[in-house]
């Protein structure tokens, strides 16, 4: 199930210890996660492309900025948690990498020869990644999947989060060339994504 804000927050107190909280603090904190708590969810998710990812990817993210957040200086909130919400995916992802680790959808051999499969848990009952498939379909999000993370994380500033360059330059600390060809080397990889999948 995807973390509400209130579960967000909670993690995020957990995660820094209760002695390092004032209350104006955290409750100021808590209001700016709240305002765009939507954005961030999706964002995660579609960067991480399953609801257990994006959990983890925003606790520790929200661990972390609750940790700076007294260098917070007031302006761009949003773009300060989406540079730090890309910046740990990527990192979650070379960590990944490191362990090798197989997809539970490869399955196995048994013993005695026979391919066995693992089961997965079923989220589509949950109603906030249901928003987030009606708003972006499975076939989208394969062609995301598809993508390199600094790719993924351009494309999806700019055409979800409706970000204008300059500002995904600045956030992701790129040339503003540099993103330009992210993203456009990101919509033809999954505009063919999309082609082979029969979605024209």
């Amino acid at each position: 199930m995807a973390l509400n804000v209130g579960a967000a927050i909670g993690l995020t107190r957990f995660r820094i210890g209760a002695k390092d909280q004032t209350a104006d603090r955290l409750r100021a904190f808590e209001v700016m996660v709240a305002r765009d708590w939507d954005r961030f969810w999706r964002y995660a998710y579609r960067m991480c492309g399953n609801a257990d990812d994006a959990e983890d990817l925003l606790a520790e993210s929200l661990g972390e900025a609750f940790q700076a957040f007294g260098q917070y200086r007031g302006q761009g909130f949003d773009k300060w948690i989406f540079r730090i919400l890309t910046t740990n995916r990527i990192d979650m992802t070379r960590r990944a990498k490191l362990r090798q680790a197989k997809s539970l959808d490869t399955g196995w051999t048994d013993e005695n020869g026979d391919g066995q499969t693992c089961d997965v848990v079923d989220h589509l009952g949950n109603p906030e990644i249901s928003l987030m498939d009606s708003t972006l379909s499975e076939r989208m999000q394969t062609a995301l999947d598809g993508l390199p993370e600094d790719y993924r994380a351009a494309v999806l500033l700019c055409d979800v989060e409706q970000m204008p360059y300059s500002e995904i330059a600045e956030m992701l600390g790129l040339p503003i060339g540099t993103v330009r060809s992210r993203i456009h080397r990101g919509r033809t990889a999954m505009r063919k994504t999309l082609e082979s999948l029969g979605w024209s």
